[in-house]
This record gives structure tokens, sequence and C-alpha cells, in this order.
């Protein structure tokens, strides 16, 4: 049997967005009328479609039926608990407590320095502030749960009572449930929840929102030639899977963000892929996460024009995913994101 996919196409913004909406020729993603759409890319293994909306009554009624379901998880309104999905994108600020991340290692090590740091993301606009303790760069050495948890306590009480968005950069449930004594909010797991065994038992107990990651392999193996058939619908499928075990291990909510993983086991043409065909994940029904914030890619792409902090390749990029309606995005330079989606939306 076929299976098809559905990817929302020809986005319109702002003012444009609204009236198209209003004039019922394009539909809105995630209930966000300031972002809508009219095309569909219909894809199977084999081949591939785009048609307006108005053409959907006339495909055949098999087809019809999953994309008729595919443009109502795109269309509906995305609720979480006590983040606000009107005014997107949402900025994640990074934190590493780390020695060795591939863009900050070293540099919020200690307390004072994390403490400032998270500070400073946050009067920069980051709503939500994502703290690892341990370096998933590529090649990178797996830290015990113990000495992760050291890290990553250091700070947790600065954020207990912010208002803010708490996120846990963590694949170890150890970590998980020492955090879940602090605030927390989130669990972004670049595992994909199965590193840890223990970790679905956690989620389902705790009922913690969490972020669905794609990753080929593990972090010091991840880069070494990796592989799909098609990397587009390879990962539809993988999360595909993946939500089916979740719901099947008893975790029954909708608080799940979805991010393919940019960078994680993926080289330059797989993440090209991923970043140009993003919205396909959009009828999964779920937020979508992405993390370009300084990564390989932009070296690859800018060239001789490439930098340590590759603020001109993240902003471009990330400003390029909102026109696709991700609704988050990870990055570690909150302020010029910021300032360059400010100056975007007011020109457009």
């Amino acid at each position: 049997m076929i299976k098809y996919y559905t990817r929302a196409c020809n986005f319109y913004y702002n003012n444009t967005s609204l009236e198209n909406i209003r004039k019922k020729i394009s539909l809105p993603v995630g209930g966000n009328k300031l972002i809508s759409f009219d095309t569909i890319e219909i894809i199977s293994r084999t081949k591939k479609k785009k048609i307006n909306i108005k053409k959907i009554k006339e495909l055949p009624k098999s087809i019809k039926k999953k994309v008729l379901g595919d443009i109502n998880n795109i269309c509906k309104i995305k609720k979480f608990p006590k983040l606000n999905f009107e005014n997107l994108p949402i900025l994640m600020g990074v934190v590493n407590i780390t020695p060795d991340s591939f863009s900050d290692g070293g540099k919020y090590n200690s307390k004072a320095s994390a403490k400032k740091q998270i500070d400073k993301l946050i009067n920069d606009g980051a709503k939500i502030i994502d703290i690892g303790g341990e370096s998933t760069r590529p090649g990178s050495e797996e830290v015990t749960a113990a000495k992760e948890w050291i890290r990553v306590k250091k700070v947790l009480n600065h954020v207990k009572f912010k208002n803010i968005f708490v996120s846990l950069d963590t694949r170890k449930s150890f970590v998980m449930k020492n955090a879940s004594d602090f605030k927390l909010n989130l669990i972004n797991d670049v595992s994909g929840l199965s590193y840890d065994k223990e970790t679905i038992n956690f989620l389902k107990e705790s009922k913690l929102p969490f972020v669905l990651h794609h990753m080929k392999g593990s972090p010091k193996n991840m880069q070494r030639n990796p592989k799909y058939e098609n990397v587009l619908l390879d990962i539809y499928d993988y999360f595909d899977e993946k939500l089916r075990v979740i719901r099947k291990a008893g975790i029954k909510h909708k608080n799940i963000v979805l991010d393919p993983g940019i960078g994680f086991g993926k080289n330059l043409k797989h993440n090209i892929t991923l970043i140009n065909n993003i919205s396909i994940f959009h009828s999964l029904g779920y937020p979508l996460m992405l993390g370009l914030s300084r990564k390989r890619f932009i070296k690859d792409l800018s060239g001789k024009n490439d930098s340590k902090e590759r603020i001109g390749g993240t902003v471009s990029s990330s400003i390029f995913s909102m026109l696709k309606g991700v609704q988050i995005l990870r990055v570690h330079d909150v302020n010029e994101v910021s300032q360059g989606i400010k100056v975007f939306k007011k020109l457009n």
C-alpha cells in the first residue's frame, strides 16, 4: 500500500495572510492567521505533485481522506502549557554548562557566568531557556549522569523563581528526575527518548512536556557518513512510529514538540533538504522546533564568509524557517535573531 505525505506550500504572511484567510483562499498554520498556505504537495516514495487547496475535492477518495486529515493537523490550534503560539517564533536560548560544546563550550561553566548568560538571554527576548550539562556535538564523549547533574544543578535554583519557561537538555532519566524537584517545564532529549529506557516511564509519570528529537546514531558517531533512503520521509516515518510507541507506553498528552535534528546524523544535503521541506512535519499535528544556530551547514553554504558565531547565517535561516511556520527556534544569539525577526516583520 502506498503511503502518502502532505506538505504545506506557498505561504503568506502578516496582512496578506489575514486577507487570504478572510477570502477563504488560504488556510492558517497551527491556528495562527498571520501565516497561511494555499498549496499542498502530495508526496510518496516514488512521486510528488503540488495542487491548490481548492483542488483537494478532486482527489481520489482514499488519497483525499488522508490529505484532509493531514490538513486538519496542519491547521489546528497548537496549545502548550505556559507557551503562547500567537506571536511566533518563540526563541529558546541555549545555555551549555559544559567545557566542550561545539560553539560555547567552557564559556558558562561557572555558576556566575551561567547565571549572567541566563539573565541576558531572558532580557534579549528568550521565552525558553534550554539548560544542558552534556555536550552532544559530533564526536563528543559521554559524561556520567552524576557529573552532568552537578553541572546542571548549580543554575536550576537561579531560574526557579524567574518568569521563564525552563527546558532541560539531557538524555538521562537520573538528571531528569533530580531536576524535576526544581522548576522544569520541558525535557529536550536529543536521543529521541532512546538513550535511557527509563525516560519514557519518567515522562509518563511526570506528565512533563518534551521534545521528540531525531538523531541518527550517537553524538560520537552520528556524522560518520550518515545515509538515508529519503531523509525527509525517513524522518517523518521515524516520528510517526515514535509517536505510536509513546502512545502505547501510556503518554496521552499533546504537549510534544518535534525537532528533526539539523546536524545530528545529517550531511549538508540532508540538512538543506530538511530545512527546505520542514513544513511536511506540520501534518503530524505538533509544534516544530529547529536548532540552526551556528551550525556547520552555515559554514558549508557561506564558504569564505564563514565566521566564528555565524550570526548572519543563523538569522537568515531562522527567518526562512519562520516563514515555513516553525514555531520554536533554538538559538545562542537571542538578541541578534530577535532583532532580525523584528525588522523583517516591520518591513513585511
